[in-house]
């Protein structure tokens, strides 16, 4: 079965994902997933919203991701976005969609910034994206605020290594170029999981905000602390550009530009941008297909433990979500 056979399959498992989500019970079946890690301010949101090319996610000071934001892509002739916990719902505004996300967050991890593994699941369908699944989560942080418990930064790591623990997993580890990468977190966890650095993407924003004089050309060129996948710049809209409302097509463009312009990164351009880190994460999916039969196995092994649960018990509310079967969010 060849990368045909493989896409035919995930939108059987993503169904089977958000039916054992609704009741609250793990799917336990390692799929393609790709989970963005950084600290805070590092730059991740803007680094989804690129893909997505819309502004959708929430923003501010202090911890922003509080929940997973488990976000899947879907390539689709029409724009839209729906949550699980919002089964029938098309949200055609992403102004909302943000809206959604903070409301949903708050309602689980209340308004004083705590946070929580429990999930929020965003299928967002356009013409523009990839099809793939990226998991946005909570931002490393070392100080609690508001009502945090002093083990904060524990908490977080943990809920990270829920996720780039599994083989299958792909990180993104995003980090300000105008920090010293030897400190970064992002890296630090995940070469505690992917030695090798096989499965390491790095991702280095923040490249136009450097001091005068420096650049992250060794970064770049992989000859800094190296991964087997490498390193790929990416130039994100700044505040004052959000707060203008500098759309994310005009965004790319500047940053194509900068690339292209800058003496030290100019020879590297075909090979930086957000445009070219998507094309590396499209890869993943032949990456993960390296055993699909195990993958067809497994999903077959979901149905069955399905089909036993719900005979058991009729699939029940929860406080993170609304009930669903396998066959739901069915396009």
């Amino acid at each position: 079965m060849g990368n045909q056979g493989m896409e035919d399959l995930i939108p059987l498992v993503n169904q089977l994902q958000d039916a054992f989500s609704s009741i609250g019970q793990s799917c336990n079946l390692d799929l393609p997933q790709i989970a963005v890690v950084g600290g805070q301010s590092a730059g991740k949101s803007s680094v989804l919203e690129n893909f997505v090319g819309r502004d959708f996610l929430p923003r501010g000071s202090g911890i922003v991701t509080r929940r997973p934001l488990v976000l899947q892509l879907i390539n689709c002739n029409t724009e839209y976005a729906e949550f699980l916990h919002c089964k029938g719902k098309k949200f055609t505004d992403f102004d909302e969609v943000r809206q959604e996300i903070e409301g949903e967050t708050d309602r689980v991890t209340g308004a004083n910034k705590g946070i929580s593994p429990v999930p929020i699941n965003l299928r967002v369908y356009s013409p523009h994206v990839l099809n793939l699944t990226l998991i946005d989560l909570p931002g490393i942080t070392k100080v609690p605020v508001g009502d945090q418990p002093v083990d904060i930064e524990q908490q977080i790591r943990d809920m990270i290594m829920q996720f780039i623990t599994r083989e299958s997993c792909l990180i993104l580890a995003v980090t300000p170029a105008n920090t010293d990468l030897a400190n970064s977190d992002a890296l630090k966890l995940a070469k505690d999981v992917d030695p090798q650095g096989l499965r390491t993407i790095g991702v280095i924003t923040k490249l136009d905000l450097m001091d005068e004089g420096t650049d992250a050309r060794d970064v770049l060129e992989n000859k800094l602390l190296p991964l087997r996948r490498g390193y790929i710049g990416v130039v994100n809209r700044s505040q004052k550009d959000i707060e203008g409302k500098k759309d994310i097509k005009a965004a790319l463009a500047a940053e194509r530009k900068f690339f292209l312009s800058h003496p030290s990164y100019r020879h590297l351009a075909d090979s930086m941008g957000t445009p070219h880190l998507q094309k590396a994460l499209n890869q993943v999916r032949r990456w993960c297909s390296s055993s699909p039969w195990t993958l067809r196995s497994e999903s077959k092994a979901l149905v069955t433990r399905w089909t036993r649960w719900s005979s058991l018990e009729e699939p029940r509310s929860t406080a993170s979500s609304t009930s669903a079967s396998p066959s739901s969010w069915s396009r």
